[in-house]
């Protein structure tokens, strides 16, 4: 089954919800997003036709990424290829992207195959607060929406970028988001970055969140706060039993945390509830 799904936003921007599986209901999906011939993301190769045939119509001149994650550079290559685009991201993002890259079984069904492309390093901002907001558009992207600034937000991912319009408040953020209380973790990720990129985000003034996977067209801020304050609740408590001595297993008991079987075996333990656990753990034992 596929699912190609069109949805209009404000500002005319358009996004792409895409989806695939062999059979039934895809088990995740995932959207990019267009505007001013400028695409955010690229889906996943599974959806390498259809995401494709949108970048032809839409004519897209330049390409976005979020990070290198399979989901969101998927069809990067492919719309390199045939339609001469660029494709813009952090510069970790391009070493990611320079050579093939092993993926687990799980993330090859879902998504499909890992493609090199040439990725162009963007001007990336690691200023939010009150009086820095020359010091970010120096570094900003003209667009037809106004100007648009790159963030470093990492955390899901080192390489993890959010894109603001500062203009029209709208923040692009990729996988920074995806939802106010999160079920399980990735075995990579680093909640202490995620808290501290979260709030580097709540600096800006938006109100659409357009997030990879769940976008939010209102209340976009209020969203991210909500995210912010569970895992500094998640995170604070992790850590307070941890001094005692507790075991993450002990940890995960002790604090009720329920895991999502299906998704831990399915994805053979790299995503997890038990690994948010880890990651505030290791966060707190580097710093």
């Amino acid at each position: 089954m596929q699912v190609c799904k069109s949805h209009i936003f404000d500002h005319g921007i358009r996004g792409f919800k895409l989806g695939w599986s062999l059979a039934g209901p895809p088990l995740m999906t995932v959207y990019c997003y267009i505007f001013d011939q400028i695409m955010i993301d690229t889906g996943q190769s599974h959806m390498e036709r259809q995401v494709l045939a949108i970048a032809r119509k839409n004519q897209v001149k330049q390409v976005f990424l979020t990070h290198h994650h399979e989901d969101h550079s998927g069809n990067g290559a492919v719309i390199q290829k045939y339609l001469g685009t660029e494709v813009f991201g952090h510069s970790l993002t391009r070493e990611k992207l320079k050579r093939p890259y092993k993926i687990l079984p799980y993330q090859r069904y879902v998504w499909g195959r890992t493609t090199p492309l040439a990725v162009t390093p963007l001007p990336i901002s690691e200023k939010t607060g009150p009086g820095e907001t020359d010091s970010m558009e120096s570094d900003s992207i003209e667009t037809s929406l106004g100007k648009m600034i790159a963030l470093h937000t990492p955390g899901h991912a080192r390489d993890h970028v959010v894109y603001f319009l500062p203009e029209k408040g709208v923040v692009f953020s990729g996988d920074l988001y995806l939802g106010d209380h999160i079920r399980y973790f990735r075995a990579d990720e680093d909640m202490g970055a995620q808290t501290s990129s979260l709030k580097k985000i709540l600096a800006l003034n938006f109100e659409t969140l357009l997030c990879s996977h769940n976008p939010r067209q209102t209340r976009g801020r209020q969203h991210i706060q909500n995210k912010l304050d569970f895992l500094e609740n998640l995170y604070g408590n992790i850590i307070l039993l941890w001094k005692t001595g507790k075991t993450p297993k002990e940890i995960f008991r002790e604090l009720k945390l329920k895991e999502d079987y299906f998704t831990k075996y399915f994805c053979f333990g790299n995503v997890s509830m038990l690994n948010g656990v880890r990651s505030a753990i290791r966060h707190h034992e580097k710093n």
